[in-house]
């Protein structure tokens, strides 16, 4: 099997965790790099948590220290969803620092396309600042990448503001500059982690596939949005299943506007599915998700990491 090479920016953040995961033991990719961004909680403590994780699960895909900060806004932070250390809720090793290259992420990412034979894959389920930052430095790359798949915005409510998205809502500039790229683009905004959520039986299930599968129970138990009991909805492994599983979701094209007027929708994703704006389209949104599909994909998925 051709395996898809996949470079991963992400702010771990728990469901991060999770993502990661799946996505360091699917058969189907080839993880070259991960990228630690500031995000859920800052970047001391997602870069520690990528370390941690990594560690844990016995990889050796490199890490490199990516954005301490958004471009132009101050940073966020969801360490009321996600905990002080951004991953709480299981004690894991102590991080191997080996794990750990130096080196700014745009440049380590601009190495691992340069370097691959074939066209590279990106995963967003962070804010948008190291791919965008990497756009502008190496425009020259933008040829070589097979699509993008991200985590982030909303067709309609928000999470963090009336119409903004958290991982959006964290960067806008950063955001802009990704949706403006180019690049093709698949996105799973906010409306399909409502729809994609476990309860208490699938995350028994889970937990009962072994270390893994008790490791993800235990920080997923700890998220502070949501219960297994009335259904954890999950969202950043929503990325890595476009990847993986594409045909459990409905996608619809779009032109993606992202809001950075200092006003009420500031950092919302405006997604004109209509032609409206008489845009190019420059996404594929998923704007539905078969459930039954996306748990027993889920559980599968997971039992590949045990």
């Amino acid at each position: 099997m051709m395996k898809r090479p996949l470079i991963i920016s992400t702010d771990p953040g728990i469901d991060d965790a999770v993502a990661i995961t799946i996505s360091l033991f699917a058969a189907e990719l080839d993880v070259k790099l991960i990228s630690a961004t500031w995000g859920n909680v800052s970047l001391d403590k997602t870069l520690a948590n990528c370390l941690k994780l990594e560690t844990f699960l016995k990889k050796r895909v490199p890490i490199v220290s990516g954005a301490k900060r958004p471009l132009i806004k101050p940073a966020i932070d969801a360490s009321d969803v996600h905990g002080k250390s951004g991953m709480d809720g299981y004690d894991f090793p102590e991080p191997d620092q080996s794990l750990l290259m130096p080196g700014l992420a745009a440049t380590k990412i601009h190495e691992v396309v340069a370097k691959s034979q074939e066209k590279v894959t990106l995963m967003q389920i962070g804010p948008a600042t190291d791919f965008a930052l990497y756009f502008r430095q190496y425009p020259e790359d933008l040829k070589n990448i097979e699509e993008l798949v991200i985590m982030g915005g909303a067709i309609g409510r928000g999470n963090y503001g009336p119409y903004d998205e958290y991982n959006v809502s964290g960067d806008p500039e950063a955001a802009k500059i990704v949706f403006n790229s180019g690049v093709k683009i698949r996105v799973a905004p906010l409306e399909l982690g409502h729809q994609a959520f476990v309860k208490q039986d699938t995350m028994n299930e889970i937990k009962a596939l072994g270390r893994t599968g008790e490791m993800l129970y235990s920080i997923l138990d700890n998220l502070h949005d949501g219960n297994f009991t009335d259904g954890l909805e999950i969202y950043d492994a929503l990325a890595v299943g476009m990847l993986l599983n594409p045909k459990m979701y409905t996608f619809k094209r779009a032109f993606v506007a992202i809001d950075t007027n200092e006003s009420y929708t500031y950092g919302a994703s405006v997604m004109d599915f209509d032609n409206f704006f008489e845009k190019p389209i420059n996404a594929e949104i998923g704007v539905a998700i078969d459930r039954k599909q996306f748990v027993k994909w889920f559980v599968e998925a997971i039992k590949k990491a045990n």
